[in-house]
């Protein structure tokens, strides 16, 4: 689905759907939101993440993305809330099984991708570790503002890799499992929120082509930072996961 960029002023005058993103960098969580209302059909609009602003601040409560606010309900700015608020406004197609045992599954599978201390969580600290050691990941500025930002210690960031190596082999495990079951998802045989989440999240590892996502080439080199063991543990069936939903459901080239 298209959506448009307005003023954050334009925004809370409007009705309907509305999402604050981050603008110009492909923030796996954003993209993730973004990925659920385009296969859900659900109309919204959009608004730029300004820091400087003192409107955004107070009508979103915070300063960062995304946060989803629809009509006169509260922000909705966590990963598993925008995707419970997406599933009541658009129940078909359903991204979380009917089945409580495998709904309670998918969402223990999509908060070790996306919650925190999950793989997006870790490796945004494993790349603010890496920068503030001046060994690739984010420049100096950025990995101090994000380490004050999200809790970095130099014994959090310097356990970040380990996490992320093992999120990845029991994300390739499942996939696996999974494919031997002849199902090319993460759960069951129909697409879920994980595998939306699971291909947004690998282009923290491996960005998509530019003529897919267009980004500042300093960008594209933070999320191209892999040490030996994420290299080792980026199996190729994640992705190929990725490649094959964005092809199949999801929206190409991305819109920043």
């Amino acid at each position: 689905m298209a959506f448009d960029y307005v003023s954050v002023e334009e925004a809370i005058g409007r009705g309907g759907l509305r999402m604050v993103v981050v603008s110009g960098i492909p923030s796996p969580w954003g993209e993730a939101a973004k990925g659920i209302l385009h296969v859900k059909g659900i109309d919204w609009t959009a608004v730029r993440l300004a820091y400087d602003s003192e409107t955004l601040k107070e009508w979103a409560g915070q300063r960062s993305g995304p946060v989803a606010i629809y009509e006169g309900e509260r922000p909705r700015d966590r990963w598993d809330d925008i995707l419970l608020l997406a599933e009541r406004l658009a129940p078909e197609p359903p991204l979380l099984p009917r089945d409580p045992a495998d709904r309670a599954l998918a969402f223990g599978l999509a908060h070790e991708i996306c919650g925190e201390g999950g793989l997006g969580w870790s490796r945004r600290l494993q790349l603010v570790h890496m920068g503030l050691a001046q060994a690739g990941g984010f420049p100096a500025p950025v990995a101090k503002y994000l380490g004050r930002k999200y809790g970095h210690r130099p014994e959090t960031g310097a356990a970040a890799g380990g996490r992320v190596v093992e999120l990845l082999g029991m994300l390739a495990s499942r996939l696996k499992v999974q494919r031997d079951a002849g199902s090319p998802f993460y759960l069951g045989n129909a697409l879920t929120a994980v595998d939306v989440y699971g291909a947004a999240f690998m282009g923290m590892f491996v960005p998509l082509p530019e003529a897919q996502c267009a980004m500042d080439p300093v960008t594209r080199k933070v999320f191209e930072t892999r040490d030996a063991a994420t290299e080792a543990a980026l199996d190729s069936i994640l992705l190929e996961h990725r490649d094959r939903i964005y092809a199949d459901w999801l929206e190409l080239p991305l819109s920043l």
